[in-house]
C-alpha cells in the first residue's frame, strides 16, 4: 500500500478559472463574511434617508445576536445535524458544499465587524448631536458608549489572525472578559434608555433579545463542573486522559481547564462503542499541555455542551480518506471506531508505538487493518498531498478530511481542492 501511494503521480492543478472557488480568498468562510457585510451595506443603501438613531441601535442588536447565537453550541450542533441530513444519493457537488458547514464562523466574524461599524456610526451621530445640542444626549450615555466602543474595537483587533495566533492566550481572555463587559454595558444602555424615555422594559424587543443572548452566553458556564480523571502516559510527549462523567457522540469535542476563568483548551472526544465515558489524547504542543503532561491532575474543569467538529461531515460521503498527523489521530479515532462510512487512514507521526503506546496503535489497526501508519523517525516526513491523492484514487474515496497543524492542513486542503477533490480541515477561526 505504501509503495503504491508513494509512486502516485499527482496531476497539475486545474486551470485558474476552473478552480477559483477553491482559492483561500474565496473560501466559504470569507464568502459568509462578505455576505453579512454586503447585506448590511445593502440595507444602508436602500434606507439611506430613513436611518435614525433607533435604526442604528436595532442594527447593532441584530448583528450582535448573530455574533453570539452562531457560536452557541446547540446552534452549531443543529446546523451540523441539518447539513448532514442530505442523502448520499444526492449529487456530489451539493454534498461537498454542505460539508463546508463548519465555515459558519464567517457569519460570526462578519456580524462582529458589522455590529462594531453600526455602533461606531451610532456613537459618532450622538457625539455630533451632543456637541450641537448638549442637552439632547446624556453624559451617562456617552460615557457608557465610549467604553463599550473601546471594548468592541479591542475584540476586533485581537481577533485578527496574525495577532490571535501570536497572542492566543491574550486573545482568549480579551474575548471572554471584554465580551462579558460589553454585554453588561449593553444592559446598562438598555436600562438607561428605559429610564430616560420612561418606557417599560417588558415591552422592549431589545430587552428580550438581551435576555436570550445572556442565557446563551451563560448556559455553558451553568454546566461548569469539576470531574475526576484518570491518565495513561505512554511517553513524555503524550498522555491519554479518561473521563467517566458522560459519554459524548463520536466526532465531538469538549473544552477542559485547570483554571476556568483564565484558560480553556478544546480536545476531540474519543468514545468507544459499548463503553461508558471517553478519552482525550493530549500531546505536548505548548506551555499548557507541557505542564499538563508533567503534572497530571486528578481533576479538571469541564464546561459547555459537547460540540460537533469538522469530521462529522464524513457522513455526507460514500467513502473518506483521513489524513492525520501526530495527536491529530485523536479526532479521527472515534470515526474509525464508529465506522459509519468506509474509511482509509493515513497517519504520519513520530514513533507511534513509543509515543502513544502499543494499546492505542493496536486499537487503530483492529478498527482499520489497512491503515497506513507512517513513522517519520524511520521514513522521514511524507508528501501528504501525494499520499492523500493516491489513497483517493486507489480507494475510490469521495473526500479527504485532514487533521493536522494549521499550516499543513491548509496546504493539503488547498492542493487537493485545486485538483477538484473535496477536502476539509479545521480553519482556526476562533
Amino acid at each position: 500500500m505504501i509503495d503504491a501511494l508513494t509512486h502516485t503521480v499527482v496531476p497539475p492543478k486545474l486551470s485558474l478559472w476552473r478552480r477559483w472557488s477553491a482559492l483561500p480568498l474565496f473560501s466559504y468562510y470569507n464568502r459568509l463574511v462578505a455576505l453579512v457585510l454586503m447585506g448590511n451595506a445593502a440595507y444602508v443603501w436602500l434606507n439611506l434617508q430613513g436611518i435614525t438613531v433607533q435604526v442604528m441601535s436595532d442594527m447593532v442588536l441584530v448583528n450582535l445576536s448573530v455574533v453570539i447565537l452562531i457560536r452557541q453550541q446547540y446552534v452549531i450542533n443543529a446546523l451540523f445535524w441539518l447539513a448532514t441530513r442530505i442523502p448520499r444519493s444526492w449529487p456530489l457537488r451539493v454534498r461537498r458544499s454542505a460539508a463546508k458547514v463548519y465555515h459558519i464562523g464567517g457569519l460570526h466574524s462578519g456580524a462582529a465587524l458589522a455590529a462594531t461599524g453600526w455602533f461606531a456610526a451610532l456613537f459618532g451621530v450622538q457625539v455630533t448631536r451632543y456637541l450641537h445640542e448638549p442637552g439632547s444626549v446624556s453624559s451617562a450615555w456617552l460615557w457608557v458608549c465610549s467604553t463599550l466602543l473601546s471594548l468592541l474595537l479591542l475584540m476586533v483587533i485581537m481577533a485578527q489572525p496574525g495577532i490571535r495566533g501570536r497572542f492566543h492566550n491574550a486573545f482568549e481572555r480579551v474575548h471572554r472578559f471584554a465580551g462579558w463587559g460589553a454585554l453588561l454595558l449593553f444592559w446598562g444602555l438598555t436600562l438607561l434608555a428605559s429610564v430616560e424615555h420612561a418606557s417599560s422594559l417588558l415591552h422592549s424587543g431589545a430587552f428580550w433579545m438581551l435576555v436570550l443572548l445572556t442565557l446563551s452566553i451563560a448556559l455553558p458556564w451553568l454546566r461548569l463542573r469539576k470531574v475526576a480523571v484518570e491518565h495513561t502516559r505512554p511517553s513524555g510527549h503524550a498522555v491519554i486522559t479518561r473521563f467517566k462523567h458522560t459519554t459524548p457522540f463520536p466526532g465531538s469535542s469538549n473544552a477542559i481547564s485547570r483554571h476556568p476563568l483564565l484558560e480553556w483548551h478544546a480536545f476531540a472526544n474519543i468514545p468507544a462503542p459499548g463503553e461508558a465515558g471517553f478519552r482525550l489524547i493530549i500531546s505536548r504542543a505548548g506551555d499548557w499541555t507541557g505542564r499538563y503532561i508533567e503534572d497530571l491532575p486528578e481533576h479538571v474543569w469541564v464546561k459547555g455542551i459537547t460540540t460537533a467538529g469538522v469530521a462529522n461531515v464524513e457522513t455526507l460521503f460514500k467513502s473518506v480518506v483521513y489524513i492525520a498527523t501526530g495527536s491529530g489521530i485523536g479526532p479521527v479515532m472515534p470515526h474509525l471506531l464508529a465506522a459509519q462510512v468506509p474509511i482509509r487512514l493515513i497517519w504520519s507521526t513520530r514513533s507511534p508505538r513509543k509515543t502513544y503506546g502499543d494499546a492505542l496503535v493496536e486499537e487503530i489497526l483492529l478498527a482499520q487493518p489497512d491503515a497506513v501508519i507512517w513513522d517519520t523517525d524511520e521514513r522521514g516526513k511524507p508528501d501528504l498531498v501525494q499520499l492523500a491523492y493516491g489513497a483517493v484514487r486507489l480507494f475510490g474515496a469521495e473526500a479527504v478530511i485532514c487533521i493536522a497543524n494549521q499550516g499543513l492542513t491548509q496546504r493539503v486542503v488547498a492542493e487537493l481542492e485545486a485538483r477538484d477533490i473535496p477536502a476539509y480541515g479545521a480553519i482556526w477561526d476562533s
